[in-house]
């Protein structure tokens, strides 16, 4: 919840990411595990709780897996080439911070995290702790694109940002760069705590901050900038010519006198002696366990099942630029392989990024592992148009358990194998990051018996298998701890304590990004059905390993061999062959098999597609477990029959396995046979229960649990109508002829306020209109720079201004209701009658609070918290209704897909106020199911407001308020789904063009 609030606020996209969950006790057997209709107690013989030797004494605890989290962020994006390289910084240029103040926290941030959890002194790991300021660094963000927006103009020459070791590090990095020294004074740096000591001013790793080097003389055009955007700044002082680092303390001593060399120049080599130890490898035992009872545990896998609890809650389409992120198809599930990006509003070309890691095989193979993560970004992103496999960048993001018995040798030979996988394949790794820290270790006394589920000190760590409220059983990984769990937390220790670890497997996640010719070419995972056949694509040369797959893990086992990237060569070919399937449109479907297998693929597939399937895996391999649950690399592809021999023989010239599996048909069966026998036969919607079964547990716990209800019951329908579109107006053309009258673009203030982060969709759609769009900040019509006066309509964008810490939009309409300039100038501009505004989102909250200011507005109500009380980022549908909104002439009665983002949206309406704006007619769009009826559930009514109202206008249809938002979809590319007959505009470019015509 906290990253997700943190990007929602700060205004990027999640559109990519992983979810895993492992925990292997060494010490537990087969026998121990609880049969699939167990009860939800825990099996005592299977936890992980210390056990008396044979001598009397305990013996230590550890466990393999993840216990200090993983949070991997990274993003993809676009740099013009004049801002890669850093400018020539002259001595005398100002040194400035931009961003927060400094606390007493997130002091030794950097030193903690090289530290196990558990390790150091309880007062290290709280100073550790890093602020989370995301509105803070939206207002630097924003100072930084209106300096680079000013092309040659720019005043920074030189830009850092603050991370381990706060300024200290930050802000000498910066000048040492440019070959200089610097004379700094340390109390000009800004501060939240005046007592501060110098090592906690210097030192503080307060994140939502960048040290600046800018042009002689241009101090002042960055000081109108940062007040402009309401950002702190500091000059902290300037650039010498003589290398040294002075940090002055008024009249003291100064803290700091010396050569940068001192600080910066090369360190000693850390040596490390590593001990490479036997992986611990055994058969496979499932105790005669059936493919159907096998499937059940392993879709109940969280690694396996369903993440939309995680995806929904984060904001996947503000910036307008996304084009695919994880819902694929009309029921909105989240199995993309990979996420697209455009280049630009005007353009189809883009970006594709992929995710891939295995560190379950780690303990069984390190370098298969690395391979495998490797293997695994490429096959996710295949589908994609890139063109050849050079044109893919990696990033490797290493984490370990760095000096724990065996785990550098693993690691060095991870490392090891991951650069010699790339340079076989002829991929580059331009950059990575690690964490060397990932154990978590703590003491505590005895267990007072064998049998004992936990430690004293409150930390149980233990696996069960239980019955579930959909039939179904759950996989429920623990790992939690009490208050202070992490660290001997439950009294002093003695010298009978024993010493309890759960180390993680060295873990590599590799990003692997590149360029898309086309976004719009791109495959994915939802089946079409109909005269078309799966292909299974096998590049594990038919071995079937199933070691430290899903299938084990659901069982407590790590197994035997491994899946492997035996031949690199192989799968660079693959790729080759992919592309030109792609480029050839011969592809109806792609999903690369991982976590879970080749029955998890094959399922996911048809969810999204809401279809059954009829497969036979006799040819994939002789084992029916190896065939469904081997995660081998390999794809499963759908094509037109008439296609599927030249398909096939196209892919097997590769050197890959291909075998003709079956196909999609309609209806809820799913029935998959395997030497003539049925190992499974179920419904879809009964296996879609099972592997949704973790998200709805998890919302239900953290959400309102009615909400929850709603939506597992929606997803798990037997005939799932999904999302549909209804039009009553003409498609516009897919290149809109501008009639003359648009070679004079009439103005539409882009209105913001601090937090704001919708504004460049929303000019990007109103510009395509035939506008001219000004971006407007509170701050200029405080200051009286902006009046409106020349303008003929108005914006309020969507965002999280102030961070909604004062209510939806509150803060605000506060600006304009309590500062006289900007009050003044809204009113003047709305009693204007050849003026329109439009609210959208956050904007839409604003205009509704200061609605008694409105013209025709009265009636508004407040909007407030959604029912779910949680963020919904979701794709929904909406129908526009008879109204006088400017905005949806002609468009009355059509049901079209749109962006959903926002925590506060339900309009707080009694029945009397909805009745009298239904009569006035004043409810211009509502929610709705598939089927076009009101939506009164969630979640295709996302935030619980009655009768589904999503917008509302004014008498005279000038003045709308529309909580979703059309100006993130008005191209069908922005869309993650769309009726595939529509052209480049989307139909809500429509009301974007009305606009255009009502002003003319």
């Amino acid at each position: 919840l906290g990253g997700a609030a943190f990007n929602n606020e700060f205004g990027r996209p999640a559109i990519l990411g992983y979810f895993r969950t492992f925990e292997h006790d060494p010490s537990a057997t087969p026998s121990a595990l609880p049969s699939v209709t167990a009860s939800a107690t825990p099996s005592a013989t299977a936890t992980g709780a210390a056990t008396p030797s044979a001598t009397g004494a305990a013996t230590p605890w550890t466990v393999r897996g993840y216990h200090k989290p993983v949070m991997l962020a990274g993003g993809i994006g676009t740099v013009r080439p004049g801002h890669v390289h850093k400018g020539e910084v002259p001595a005398g240029a100002a040194l400035v911070v931009l961003g927060g103040p400094a606390f007493l926290i997130g002091l030794g941030g950097g030193a903690a995290s090289s530290l196990a959890q558990g390790a150091s002194a309880e007062d290290l790991d709280f100073a550790s702790v890093q602020r989370d300021n995301a509105e803070m660094q939206r207002r630097c963000q924003e100072v930084i694109d209106r300096c680079w927006a000013l092309g040659d103009r720019n005043p920074i020459l030189s830009i850092h940002d603050v991370g381990a070791g706060g300024l200290s590090n930050a802000m000498p990095e910066l000048v040492h760069d440019a070959g200089l020294g610097a004379r700094l004074e340390l109390r000009a740096i800004p501060t939240g705590e005046p007592d501060l000591s110098p090592l906690e001013l210097w030192c503080c790793e307060a994140q939502e901050r960048y040290v600046l080097a800018i042009a002689p003389g241009r101090v002042g055009e960055l000081a109108a900038l940062c007040a402009r955007e309401r950002a702190p700044w500091a000059q902290l002082g300037t650039a010498t010519a003589d290398g040294r680092l002075l940090l002055g303390d008024g009249a003291a001593p100064p803290p700091v006198d010396l050569p940068l060399e001192v600080i910066l120049g090369k360190p000693p080599r850390m040596v490390r002696r590593a001990q490479r130890l036997p992986a611990p490898r055994a058969v496979l035992d499932l105790g005669g366990a059936t493919v159907a009872e096998a499937l059940d545990r392993v879709l109940g896998l969280p690694a396996v099942a369903d993440k939309t609890f995680l995806v929904t809650i984060g904001d996947r389409t503000v910036g307008g630029m996304v084009s695919r992120d994880p819902m694929v198809g009309p029921h909105q599930v989240p199995v993309a392989d990979c996420a697209l990006t455009l280049a630009g509003f005007d353009t189809t070309a883009g970006e594709v990024m992929s995710l891939g890691e295995r560190p379950p095989v780690a303990l069984l193979d390190p370098a298969a592992a690395s391979r495998l993560a490797i293997g695994e970004a490429i096959t996710n992103l295949a589908a994609a148009p890139i063109g050849t496999l050079d044109r893919i960048k990696l990033s490797c993001n290493w984490m370990a358990a760095a000096s724990h018995p065996g785990e550098d040798a693993a690691l060095h030979a991870a490392v090891h194998a991951a650069s010699t996988c790339a340079i076989a394949l002829g991929i580059a790794i331009p950059v990575g990051k690690d964490s060397m820290s990932m154990r978590t270790v703590w003491s505590a006394p005895p267990a007072s018996s064998a049998g004992s589920a936990s430690t004293s000190s409150g930390a149980s760590i233990a696996t069960s298998v239980a019955s579930t409220s959909d039939g179904g059983s759950a996989a429920t990984s623990g790992g939690s701890t009490s208050a202070g769990g992490a660290s001997a937390t439950s009294g002093a220790s003695t010298a009978n304590d024993v010493q309890h670890a759960v180390v993680s497997p060295v873990t590599l996640v590799v990003t692997a990004f590149g360029p898309v010719t086309d976004v719009r070419a791109a495959v994915t995972p939802q089946l079409r059905g109909g005269e078309r056949e799966l292909l299974a694509i096998d590049l594990g040369g038919g071995q079937g390993r199933l070691g430290a797959s899903a299938l084990a893990q659901a069982y407590r086992q790590l197994g035997g061999a491994p899946p492997d990237l035996d031949d690199a060569r192989r799968l660079g070919a693959f790729f080759a062959a992919i592309q030109e399937l792609v480029a050839a449109n011969r592809l109806a479907a792609y999903h690369d098999r991982s976590d879970g297998g080749l029955v998890v693929t094959a399922l996911e597939m048809a969810f999204a597609a809401g279809l059954g399937l009829e497969l036979d895996v006799t040819a994939v391999h002789a084992d029916p477990f190896a065939a469904l649950f081997s995660e081998e690399l390999g794809a499963l592809v759908e094509v037109a029959r008439a296609d599927a021999d030249a398909v096939v023989a196209a892919l097997t010239a590769t050197g890959a396995a291909v075998h003709r599996i079956g196909r999609a048909v309609e209806g809820d069966r799913v029935r998959i046979v395997h030497a003539n026998t049925a190992v499974v036969d179920a419904t879809r919607s009964a296996l879609r229960a099972r592997w949704s079964h973790v998200t709805h547990q998890l919302a239900v716990r953290r959400d309102d649990p009615a909400c929850a209800a709603e939506e597992h019951a929606a997803r798990t329908a037997a005939a799932p109508v999904g999302l549909t579109a209804h039009l009553t107006f003409p498609l516009p053309p897919t290149q809109p002829q501008a009639p003359a009258v648009l070679a004079a673009r009439p103005r539409v203030a882009i209105l913001r306020e601090q937090g704001v982060n919708g504004q460049l969709e929303m000019a990007a759609a109103f510009t395509r209109a035939g506008f001219e769009a000004v971006d407007v900040h509170m701050t200029d019509l405080i200051e009286g720079r902006i009046d409106l006066a020349d303008c003929r309509g108005a914006v309020a964008c969507g965002g999280f201004s102030f961070g909604d810490v004062l209510g939806a939009g509150r803060g605000w309409a506060s600006t304009f209701r309590y500062n006289a300039r900007a009050r003044d100038a809204l009113a003047r501009f709305t009693t204007r009658t050849d003026t329109f505004l439009l609210g959208v989102c956050n904007g839409c909250q604003m205009l509704a609070d200061l609605a008694d200011q409105l013209p025709g507005a009265a009636s508004w109500p407040r909007f407030v918290r959604n029912r779910s009380e949680q963020f919904e980022a979701r794709l929904v549908l909406v129908r526009l209704e008879e109204s006088p909104s400017i905005f949806f002439r002609g468009m009355a009665g059509s049901r079209l897909p749109i962006a959903n983002a926002h925590g506060e949206g339900r309009a707080e309406l009694d029945p009397a106020q909805l009745a009298a704006l239904e009569r006035a007619n004043l409810v211009a769009a509502r929610f709705v199911d598939g089927r076009g009826d009101v939506a009164t559930t969630y979640p295709a009514n996302p935030n619980g407001s009655p009768a589904g109202v999503a917008s509302l206008t004014t008498p005279d249809g000038r003045l709308t308020i529309i909580m979703p938002h059309p100006e993130r979809v008005f191209r069908t590319a922005q869309l993650s789904w769309h009726p595939d007959a529509w052209g480049e505009d989307s139909p809500w470019m429509k009301m974007f063009y009305n606009a255009r015509a009502w002003v003319s």
